[in-house]
């Protein structure tokens, strides 16, 4: 027994694997359950008293410097196969699926590089909000039906303190710290006390547009709107304007756009008008601009505003609002944002 550890001994420097295959083999032949090393250790045991002391000794040795050969083997295996250039090494192996954006802010996007092609810039403020942005400021009445708890999430404790219902509170921010002109878009999520269904939510998301300057007038808002609408939903749409009550702009209109389901020839979608409703506007009312310090005889402004979700039903003909807002990723893994 003693020439046969002997005899491994000198092999053990002679040991080679040029892979990790080669090594594991190496490694159970000589180390494994029935490997040679392992059957002299269970041998040792019918080994004469006499001589355990030396044999002992030796077979130590073997399996100390047979250990220590499969290390280096393996330490030179991974030098070698170690990948060369910038990897993320701690990637999983596992192929992993790019993510999309939300259709909410896929259609926000869009509509953010439409007004800044023509010269807005994007204004944020908070979600939660005092009475005097979010209604006082913009003309809203005492006793107005939006003021009241079935239409506003009010701060428990606090009657001044709101969830904003408008991003127009951010409109009336700017305005009070800067002076004219102003040409801005507030996109942002607003709240309103609602029942959730599939045509109405509790909180949805809008893109609002204010412009203040000298001599500013209807025609403007018009023309802004016709280019919104033809880069939004192509360039055969067609746009209508329908007088409307706003508190804080006068004239006030909702426009309209010529279906895109069937091209205005009627459909159920548009109920066989010819025409879908996307947005609100009109001329900023002169109240609105003195309430902010801003002069109403030398500046006038146009303002309007749309729900991003109104805009992504008619983009991408989705029937229930509540797909926004469930996280499905089968329902927003259709929507890709080229950017």
């Amino acid at each position: 027994m003693l020439d046969k550890i002997k005899m491994l001994l000198e092999e053990v420097d002679a040991w080679k694997a040029h892979n990790a295959g080669e090594l594991e083999t190496l490694r159970i032949g000589q180390l494994g359950k029935k490997g040679k090393i392992t059957q002299l250790m269970n041998d040792f045991r019918d080994v004469a008293p006499e001589q355990k002391k030396l044999v002992g000794q030796y077979l130590n040795e073997l399996k100390e410097k047979a250990q220590q050969k499969i290390r280096t083997l393996k330490e030179n295996l991974t030098e070698t196969e170690k990948p060369t250039g910038d990897y993320d090494l701690t990637r999983t192996a596992y192929p992993v699926r790019l993510g999309t954006r939300h259709p909410i802010s896929v259609v926000k996007k869009e509509i953010c590089d439409i007004f800044g092609c023509l010269g807005f810039g994007i204004a944020e403020g908070p979600e939660i909000e005092d009475d005097w942005h979010v209604f006082s400021s913009l003309n809203f009445a005492d006793d107005h039906p939006a003021r009241d708890m079935q239409d506003t999430f009010f701060i428990r404790h606090n009657p001044e303190i709101v969830l904003r219902t408008h991003t127009s509170s951010v409109q009336t921010r700017v305005m009070e710290k800067q002076q004219p002109p102003i040409r801005i878009i507030c996109p942002g999520r607003v709240y309103r006390n609602e029942a959730i269904s599939y045509r109405a939510h509790c909180f949805f998301h809008q893109v609002e547009a204010l412009y203040v300057a000298e001599e500013v007038s209807f025609a403007d808002l018009k023309q802004v709107l016709l280019f919104f609408a033809k880069e939004m939903f192509g360039a055969n749409t067609q746009i209508r304007l329908r007088p409307s009550y706003f508190p804080f702009t006068e004239p006030s209109a909702e426009m309209d756009i010529s279906c895109n389901l069937c091209g205005g020839k009627g459909c159920p979608f548009c109920k066989h008008t010819g025409w879908v409703e996307i947005l609100g506007c009109g001329m900023v009312h002169p109240n609105v601009l003195d309430n902010c310090g801003i002069n109403s005889r030398i500046y006038s402004g146009y303002a309007l505003g749309m729900g991003i979700e109104r805009i992504a039903n008619l983009k991408y003909r989705v029937t229930d609002l509540r797909l926004f807002s469930e996280n499905d990723v089968r329902f927003l893994g259709q929507f890709t944002c080229a950017d």
